[in-house]
């Protein structure tokens, strides 16, 4: 159920906007002014933001503005809601970080759907920058996906092969013993001795080829992962 602002000083519309939101499922928090709307974004932060220009307070334009300028709230997708039909206003709001724009009067049809396309962006957007990739210049490592790549082509790895090189990524510069990779890549199996280890390394990094250099041997203690 996605959560959303309504920062709008004139009350019917407002409440209408409000109305028709939970008509679709939203859940709502209305403002009047911008003050009050700024001071909840500390205790409380909305899948979206719906902004009227025009407020009796802190304008939304500034409202905007600082909203962008906070790390802690700049991810927040607004939508700007204004009588003002002028192009330099809609630019202006759009350079501010405004994601969309619908200028008054509106159909709520049409709102619903500008505010459903955003967060659809939105999400597709968070999604693509939470993706997990470990990189070293041409090699790529995708830990959710099982996927490496080099030069964008891909790495036939075992499952230990792949934990192995995980390990070692997810740490550079940190020494790993062979007790230690046992523990973390072979767990609870049962005879695994610690050649095994130095054998799984050496097929490593006949695959990774000229990247296999970049698993280090620490003379009597282990290995680490260190490029460059």
């Amino acid at each position: 159920m996605p959560f959303v602002y309504i920062v709008e000083d004139d009350e019917d519309i407002n409440e209408l906007v409000a109305y028709n939101l939970k008509k679709e499922g939203f859940k709502v928090k209305q403002f009047f002014n911008s003050k009050d709307a700024y001071e909840s974004l500390s205790k409380e932060q909305p899948d979206i933001i719906l902004l009227d220009i025009m407020l009796p307070d802190i304008d939304g334009l500034e409202f905007c503005k600082m909203v962008r300028s906070d790390n802690k709230l700049s991810y927040i997708p607004i939508i700007m809601l204004t009588a003002k039909s002028t192009e330099i206003d809609k630019i202006v709001g759009l350079e501010l970080g405004a994601d969309d724009y619908i200028t008054k009067p509106f159909s709520f049809m049409e709102l619903i759907a500008r505010i459903k396309a955003v967060l659809r962006r939105t999400y597709r957007e968070k999604t693509k920058s939470d993706e997990k990739i470990i990189s070293a210049e041409g090699l790529k490592i995708y830990p959710d996906k099982f996927k490496v790549l080099i030069e964008d082509t891909p790495v036939n790895l075992t499952s230990k092969e792949f934990k192995l090189l995980l390990l070692l990524t997810g740490s550079p510069g940190k020494v790993f013993s062979r007790e230690e990779i046992l523990d973390n890549v072979w767990e609870n199996e049962y005879d695994v001795y610690d050649r095994t280890v130095d054998v799984h390394i050496k097929h490593l990094r006949e695959k990774l080829k000229n990247y296999g250099k970049c698993i280090k041997t620490v003379r009597g203690i282990g290995y680490k992962w260190e490029c460059g």
